[in-house]
């Protein structure tokens, strides 16, 4: 279970300043922990901590930043079910879930000590004209320098996870602020990098209020920001962000294409799950259904039936599918936007009502695409469904939305899978599955308002470093 308190991490060792941070358990609702939190003062202090240190991590060989990311994984690895029951007091993350997420931050640690070593650069043959007369150039990667790193509250350790490792592999000094409501996974890997010997300054760890987080985003010294969590927030940090790279990765309505011929069975077994998992507070959640209508009704029936055996409850339940959301003012919202869909014509197939901070398992037809449920982000457990006849229309109807993030396409025609993937105005178009489904070592990011940038261990380390030219020339020519 969790401590009484958690320090947090200022340029690489625990500081319990107070306990000024007050962790729920999202389930009870009661105070399970407390947390140390830093001031305006505190992360310039830690800016300048990651500056100081970008010599020496860039210097840093590449076998001793493997060694670091292995020691990562295999303590991650140690502290599994620890880690895992954290997931589940501070987030509301059903036990399954949670384990799931950890293992995830495994492979994202492992992946990164793969890729420490593999740094290529590219040699240049010049001579392109008689004025390039022997010269021949080599190009490499060199970190990017300090970064800066905010988190969401959906994956509170394998999203940081995916900011740290990368950081790493590379060689960037970093000083992340995890999100408010969840900041224990953060400082609880931060207490794992603590007992790696890095440079003084590699990684300082900040629970902070979004104003005091402000030199993440405005100190010029700063080199990259990598934000995840809302449109709104993210595309004013980038108009903040002054010189520095900005990586956003931010929200989603995701759809997902079930073709003529395809197994509604089995497509129903994977929706319920895309859908609804961890409350559907996922960027990637399926929140656009639409299928053939050949089979929609099918379809629909299908996945309002499986839900009515999904069991709401206790995260720490071994049986508990649906967990509480984020918060019941969260809850409050979902609702309001389900009734504004319904009093707007919408059916409700299933589910459509709230319980304190619980929102039941809902998919709605007859949805007019102006509703909030259709063109903005839910980010709770509700799913729209609707038929199309054509598959080329049901490629615009993904497409007609602001954002861009992932898709996915049931479909037994090749020829359509590759319609899909020259189509579809997103970052990832995933054929048979679900758009929710995300391998931790491929690129991962969206266009439109769901951001800019790749995360994904190669890629984000891509992100983080700068390519630099060395020109040779011949003096003898």
């Amino acid at each position: 279970m969790l401590a009484s308190s958690y320090p947090y991490y200022l340029a690489g060792r625990p500081v319990a300043a107070n306990q000024d941070g007050l962790v729920t358990n999202k389930y009870s609702g009661e105070i399970a922990t407390r947390v140390a939190k830093a001031d305006r003062a505190v992360v310039e202090q830690a800016v300048a901590a990651a500056d100081e240190a970008a010599g020496a991590m860039r210097r840093l060989p590449a076998y001793r930043r493997q060694e670091v990311l292995a020691h990562l994984g295999r303590r991650v690895q140690e502290r599994h079910e620890e880690l895992a029951e954290a997931l589940c007091i501070e987030a509301g993350k059903p036990i399954r879930d949670a384990r799931g997420e950890i293992t995830r931050a495994v492979d994202t640690f492992r992946i990164a000590a793969e890729e420490a070593t593999r740094m290529y650069g590219e040699y240049l043959p010049l001579e392109i004209s008689p004025r390039a007369a022997g010269c021949e150039a080599i190009v490499r990667p060199f970190p990017i320098g300090p970064c800066s790193f905010i988190c969401p509250f959906n994956f509170p350790i394998n999203l940081a996870a995916h900011k740290i490792a990368p950081a790493l592999a590379v060689g960037c000094p970093f000083v992340l602020k995890p999100a408010s409501w969840t900041p224990v996974g953060a400082l609880l890997l931060g207490e794992i990098l603590a007992e790696c010997d890095l440079p003084e300054g590699a990684f300082s760890i900040l629970p902070c209020s979004a104003r005091d987080a402000t030199p993440m985003t405005h100190d010029d010294r700063i080199k990259l920001l990598s934000f995840t969590g809302s449109a709104e927030v993210g595309w004013k940090l980038k108009a903040e962000a002054g010189k520095k790279k900005v990586s956003l990765e931010l929200g989603g309505n995701a759809a997902c294409i079930v073709d003529e011929g395809a197994d509604v069975q089995r497509c129903a077994e994977r929706i319920i799950f895309g859908a609804y998992y961890q409350s559907g507070q996922s960027c990637i959640s399926v929140q656009r259904i639409l299928a053939h209508e050949s089979l929609c009704d099918e379809l629909a029936a299908r996945i309002a039936e499986l839900a009515g055996d999904l069991k709401k409850g206790d995260p720490l339940d071994e049986a508990t599918f649906l967990g509480p959301m984020i918060s019941e003012d969260d809850a409050k919202r979902v609702e309001s936007w389900v009734n504004e869909a319904v009093e707007a014509g919408a059916r409700v197939l299933c589910g459509g009502k709230r319980d304190g901070v619980f929102y039941e398992v809902t998919l709605l037809a007859d949805v007019d695409h102006s509703a909030k449920v259709s063109c903005e982000e839910v980010f709770g457990p509700v799913a729209t469904i609707e038929p199309f006849s054509s598959f080329e229309d049901a490629c615009r109807l993904v497409n007609d939305s602001d954002f861009g993030l992932q898709a996915g396409v049931f479909t037994t025609n090749i020829h359509r899978a590759f319609h899909a993937f020259d189509e579809l105005e997103v970052g990832g178009v995933v054929i048979n599955d679900i758009p929710s489904l995300r391998v931790d070592s491929m690129p991962y990011g969206g266009v439109k308002d769901s951001g800019l940038g790749r995360e994904g261990i190669r890629w984000a380390m891509e992100e983080m470093s700068e390519p630099k030219l060395m020109l040779l020339k011949d003096v003898g020519r």
